[in-house]
């Protein structure tokens, strides 16, 4: 029985339980390993998370960056734009005024030749000259004593210079000039300088006498470039008093009028009380008569019926004004006798 019967069933007893043993372990094997894909799927899942935070936050501190650079990029570029803008203003401005400048020399060099052609007959060569030599006799004792001096230690040597060819009649004026206000005999060289602008400067040795159109025509350059100076500003000063003008003529009247209105009135009573009443009647009861006229309407009707004309409004505020028409002459008459 043993060997046929029990020893078999102990036999497939021991091996299936073995078997379920073997199939248990592999669970638990199973387990464990699905245990642990599930921690390296969890530790890997952390570890993407940080990684697309940490792209994300370098994407926003990249985009930043960018957006910082741009904006000073532009910055930089209207910064010189402005800067190239207010150059090239500049630049015309100076233009301008050196344009003026010319074509006022011009103008002015024109109109004083005719002047003095059409005046004295005379040109304004000459004239300059006659002027030179007039400043060279009204020098001080001083002056002359320097100028003496320095010509006495240049050995007699004296530059004339002028922005216009002299003739040699004028030369000999300007040598006699020196002459009778210096009492020493010179030879003087004579250049042409155009810069000097219709003028004559007389030097020796470190010391000068000069004249020329210069000194006006500066003071007038400055006058112009003071002007174009103050031009843009006067605009700027325009602009906004424009602007504030504005809303005031199409609303503020009606506001600024009424407290005026206001403050007239008790003006008005305070004066004299014979003339406020004629202007509280005239000002006040018309309108407040008017809703008594209106009220007294059926008044009318109701007293009546038969007449076919009514009293109207214009009959009883007559009547109802007469008083105050009598006692207006009694407050004038009171005013008069105050």
């Amino acid at each position: 029985m043993k060997r046929f019967l029990y020893k078999p069933i102990l036999n497939a007893i021991d091996a299936r339980e073995k078997r379920v043993a073997d199939e248990l372990a592999n669970a638990d094997t199973k387990k464990a390993e699905a245990e642990k894909e599930k921690e390296e799927f969890k530790h890997k899942n952390e570890e993407f998370d940080q990684q697309r935070s940490a792209l994300l936050n370098k994407a926003k501190e990249d985009a930043k960056a960018e957006r910082q650079r741009f904006f000073e990029e532009v910055r930089k570029e209207a910064s010189d734009l402005r800067a190239k803008q207010q150059e090239a203003l500049k630049n015309e401005e100076e233009n301008l005024s050196q344009e003026i400048g010319r074509r006022t020399q011009q103008e002015i060099f024109s109109i004083a030749r005719k002047v003095l052609e059409d005046l004295a007959g005379t040109s304004l060569e000459e004239r300059a000259v006659d002027v030179f030599s007039q400043r060279m006799r009204t020098l001080n004792d001083e002056e002359k004593k320097q100028l003496a001096s320095a010509l006495g230690a240049s050995l007699g040597q004296v530059l004339v210079r002028t922005a216009f060819d002299l003739p040699q009649e004028q030369r000999d004026s300007i040598k006699k000039t020196i002459k009778e206000t210096l009492g020493i005999e010179t030879q003087p060289k004579f250049e042409t300088v155009p810069d000097l602008i219709s003028g004559i400067e007389l030097t020796t040795d470190g010391q000068k006498v000069a004249w020329s159109i210069a000194d006006y025509l500066t003071s007038l350059q400055k006058s112009i470039d003071e002007l174009l100076k103050e031009q843009p500003r006067s605009k700027a000063r325009i602009e906004p008093q424009t602007e504030n003008n504005k809303p005031r003529s199409e609303n503020e009247p009606e506001t600024e009028q009424e407290p005026e209105a206001e403050a007239n009135k008790p003006e008005s009573k305070t004066e004299s009380e014979g003339e406020t009443r004629p202007e509280t009647d005239y000002n006040k009861p018309k309108s407040r008569k008017e809703p008594e006229a209106e009220a007294n309407k059926p008044e009318s009707k109701t007293e009546s019926e038969g007449e076919t004309r009514p009293e109207t409004d214009y009959n009883k505020p007559k009547s109802r004004k007469e008083p105050e028409a009598k006692q207006e002459p009694d407050a004038k008459q009171e005013s008069e006798v105050k």
